[in-house]
This record gives C-alpha cells, structure tokens and sequence, in this order.
C-alpha cells in the first residue's frame, strides 16, 4: 500500500484556490495596518487640538515656563521639545556609530566563536525590559556622573547639583538601548548583500577594510537607515528609563542639567492632571507623534536618494 503525500498545490483548482484566499488575507492584513495608524492619528489630533485652541500655539509651543499647576497656570513645552531633540540626537551620534562597527564585525571580521558569544549577549540585550535600564542607570550610572558633576562644579554657587539624574545619563541610557536595533537589522543588511560584491572589490585590488567601507556598506544602506529609524523611534519614544535617570525638570538642555523628555513629561504627571493641565498633555503627545512623522519621512527620503545614487552608479 502506498503512502499518499500531501501537497499544497495538487491540482490547477487548488491552486486557484489558495492564491485567492492567501490574497484575501493578505488584503485583511493589510487593511487593519492602514486602520490601525489612521485611527491613532485621527485619535491623537482630536485630542491634542484642543488644547491648541485653548491655550494658543504659540504658548504651548515657545513658551519656556511649565505651571501647569499654578494660580496662573503657563504651559510652556520648548525646553522639554529642545530636550527630546537635543537628546535623542546625542543617543543617535553615540549609538549608531558603535552599534554599526559592532554589526561589521559580527558579519565580517570576527571569528565564529567570538560571534557566537557576542550575538547572543546583543540579543539578550534587546530583550531587557526599559525599566531594567532605568534601575541600571541608577545603581551604576548616576554615581559615576554625579562624581564627575561635583569634580567639576565644586565651588560654584549657581550650579544646581543633580545627583547624577540629568541630561548625560538619559542619553548614555538612550544609546545603550538602541544598541540592539541598530547591531542586529545592520548585521542582518550586511549578510545579505551579494557575496559576488566582495569578491569584484577583492578582485580589484581593495583591501578587506576598503571593501567593508566602499562597498558593503553603501549596498547596505537601505537596511542601515531602516535601523537608524528605529533606533530613533526608540529613541524618542522611551519614557520609563528615561523618567528614572533624567531628573525630570524642566530647564535647557545643557549636560549637567536635570531635564525632561517630551515622553517622560506625559507619564509623570497624566495620573494626576485635569482639565486644561491634561488636555496640553495630549498635545505634547501629539508634538512626540508628529516628531517620529517627520524623522521618518526623512530618513526615509535619504534611503530613497541613496538607492537612486546606487542605481546610477
């Protein structure tokens, strides 16, 4: 007796078939993605507006006082804009640079045990929640700070003392947890790059160094920029460790000053705020939201330039 084999595609009709189903679950999919951000957009503007239109634009938006509690309550958020870009600009100088030469190394130069040690630790450093990061930075980062911040403001009787809690350890944080992104879609974009690449290049004379930089790189550009725009959206969008080693004040982003992210602003004081107080925090969510909009279509702009400049190359 023989065994009968199950196939997929046993015949023209069932064929036909799976194609139209898979095809209409793929619709489905697809339709629910598209609804999914509509909705939060639709949501975010019809709760965000108000307070625009209670408060002004322009106070909300440029003023540098936040009281949102006070007799004569002001609602100033460009400290805490200027924080979020100033800080998730750091974290990315920072972290980007490391985690790419950590994914060439993974990919290219490191030996098969040393990777097989170094992989996992990465992935494991992705899977820890944020708020571990936050406790870390505690215990381990704010003391180192706060001793450098007394090494170098002793004696000064304007400095405000932080404790360790200010702008430096967010963005050390930061770059630590973007770490993770950036290493494994970099190191994922690098193996795929067609291996006939590094052949030509070696072929032609390149060094191994000069074929990575000239030529493994810019093929893997799209993959790169994809895990920068994560790491940014990571980035901006981190509260709770954020909230731990930040200091939560609302001043100027210089290093040395305990500071508050447009993130951290919305979690701190949403459990208690009312009326005109929650509505502007709405606002600042909506602010976050149209930040992450606008760094990805341009990220997204210049990986569409960079595969324009390959292919004519």
């Amino acid at each position: 007796m023989k065994d009968k084999s199950f196939s997929i595609i046993g015949s023209y009709k069932t064929k036909n078939t799976v194609e139209k189903a898979a095809g209409v679950i793929f619709i489905i999919c697809a339709f629910f993605a598209v609804l999914a951000v509509f909705s939060i957009t639709i949501y975010m503007i019809t709760s965000g507006a108000p307070a625009i239109f209670e408060v002004g634009l322009k106070e909300i938006l440029f003023d540098i006082v936040w009281k949102p509690t006070a007799a004569e309550p002001r609602f100033g958020i460009l400290y805490i804009i200027l924080t979020s870009i100033v800080g998730t600009f750091l974290a990315i100088l920072i972290g980007v640079p490391i985690g790419l030469m950590t994914a060439v190394f993974l990919a290219e130069t490191a030996p098969k045990r040393l990777a097989g040690i170094v992989k996992p630790a990465v992935e494991l450093l992705a899977g820890i929640p944020s708020v571990m990061y936050g406790l870390l930075g505690i215990l381990v980062l704010n003391p180192v700070v706060y001793k450098i911040e007394m090494a170098l403001f002793k004696g000064d009787p304007t400095h405000r003392f932080t404790g360790g809690s200010n702008l430096i350890s967010a963005v050390l944080v930061l770059a630590i947890m973007i770490l993770p992104t950036v290493i494994n879609i970099s190191e994922t974009s690098l193996k795929a790059v067609p291996a006939y690449y590094k052949q030509a290049s070696l072929a032609l004379g390149a060094t191994h160094i000069q074929t990575i930089f000239k030529v493994l790189i810019p093929a893997a550009k799209p993959g790169i920029v994809t895990a920068i725009v994560l790491g940014v959206g990571r980035a901006i969008g981190e509260a709770m460790a954020i909230s731990l080693v930040a200091g939560n004040g609302v001043n100027f982003p210089l290093p040395f000053n305990s500071v508050r992210f447009l993130t951290t602003a919305v979690v701190s004081e949403m459990s208690y705020a009312v009326g005109t107080h929650r509505k502007v925090l709405f606002t600042i969510g909506l602010v976050l939201f149209a930040f992450i909009i606008i760094i990805n279509l341009i990220l997204n702009k210049v990986m569409k330039g960079g595969n324009k400049d390959a292919v004519r190359s």
